[in-house]
């Protein structure tokens, strides 16, 4: 492969939210429930489309009331349309798009939750299922939502007009609340809650390969290979030959980001966030430290040839 063919795998002119941490801004009509300071419920009503990124710190649960949802990541597409469900497993790079119907006004209604670990692992005490966890792999399907799992979601949209008042227990009761009913509407969303606590080990090479400019964290890539941190960071450091698995990322990263610089027309912005990084001047500062030049005097206008010495970094 050569640079311009690998350079087109990872061109993403557009800024990655990372949710649930970026989810607090607009859109329309939005409401959020909190714990511990952290969002993990979502509200959202509004009547345009949106298409965008995302990147899952947290297991997603996504339930849609009205309209439409696609999310994409790899090969797989999934649509969740009216009183549908699915479950995503964290660390991934998410493409979205989202739409109301025109029967409905263009209303688009639904409710992202965000599970954590913790709060997983608590649910599968109280179950009983330690020992239990399935031998085959559950693939991820749209599922429906019945109606017992549709009158919850309705009952919480009374908490978000009173968000200050609501306390974390409360919060924490009602997320088991949601785990229990559609772990009983489905055994298979069961299964997969079990398998979201048990990652198959997987080669680190294709791990980080697939997700070198994601805005990926160690830890990240640790539960994306099936290891624990510490073990990750030995067989990382095996593999590649390195002392710091954070500074080799990130030089590959740079290298990727020098070779757009000097052979697309995407400006240092566009670049930064398609390599993975999440601000431009920590970008800018790497970027120089790395090759002593800015990156925006690295870039080349490619409308205009150069006929001058080459630029030496």
């Amino acid at each position: 492969m050569n640079n311009k063919e690998e350079i087109q795998l990872f061109l993403r002119a557009e800024k990655v939210i990372k949710v649930p941490h970026g989810l607090a801004r607009e859109p329309l009509n939005q409401g959020i429930l909190k714990m511990k300071g952290l969002t993990v419920v979502e509200s959202c009503t509004f009547t345009k489309g949106l298409k965008g990124t995302m990147f899952l710190e947290d297991h997603l649960l996504l339930f849609v009331l009205e309209g439409t949802y696609t999310v994409r990541f790899g090969s797989q597409e999934y649509i969740v349309r009216k009183n549908e469900m699915v479950l995503l497993q964290k660390s991934i790079m998410v493409e979205y798009e989202k739409s109301g119907e025109e029967g409905s006004d263009y209303v688009l209604d639904y409710m992202m939750f965000f599970l954590k670990e913790e709060l997983l692992t608590e649910f599968i005490k109280m179950v009983y299922l330690e020992s239990n966890y399935p031998s085959a792999l559950v693939p991820v399907s749209v599922k429906a939502v019945n109606e017992r799992l549709i009158t919850y979601i309705y009952s919480l949209k009374l908490y978000f007009k009173e968000t200050d008042n609501i306390r974390d227990g409360l919060i924490k009761v009602k997320l088991l609340e949601l785990l229990f009913d559609v772990a009983d509407a489905d055994e298979q969303f069961l299964y997969q809650f079990l398998l979201l606590k048990r990652t198959k080990r997987k080669s680190i090479t294709e791990v980080v390969e697939q997700n070198l400019t994601n805005p990926v964290s160690l830890n990240d890539l640790a539960y994306l290979s099936g290891r624990s941190l510490s073990a990750f960071k030995r067989d990382f450091q095996a593999i590649y030959n390195t002392t710091s698995p954070v500074r080799w990322i990130r030089n590959r990263r740079l290298d990727i980001a020098k070779e757009m610089l000097l052979n697309t027309t995407l400006s240092v912005t566009d670049i930064c966030f398609s390599t993975g990084f999440e601000s431009v001047a920590h970008f800018s500062k790497v970027f120089k430290e790395r090759f002593g030049v800015a990156p925006s005097t690295c870039k080349q206008p490619l409308q205009k040839p150069n006929h001058g010495a080459p630029l030496k970094i």
